[in-house]
């Protein structure tokens, strides 16, 4: 018995739309959350990058 797995076994199709939606699911999440973090800091800072001086 050999621990090799045979080459003979079916390929996983996955259509290359799937992988297209899931980086664009994904993008649109890190854009939103980079909008929110935005929109937070603005409306409790009065700035979105606020330098604070001692």
């Amino acid at each position: 018995m050999s621990p090799v797995i045979p080459a003979g076994g079916k390929k996983v199709f996955v259509p290359d739309n799937l992988y297209t939606a899931l980086l664009a699911i994904a993008f649109l999440v890190v854009l939103s959350t980079a909008g929110l973090v935005t929109f937070l800091c603005n409306s409790q800072y009065g700035t979105i990058f606020k330098i604070i001086k001692p």
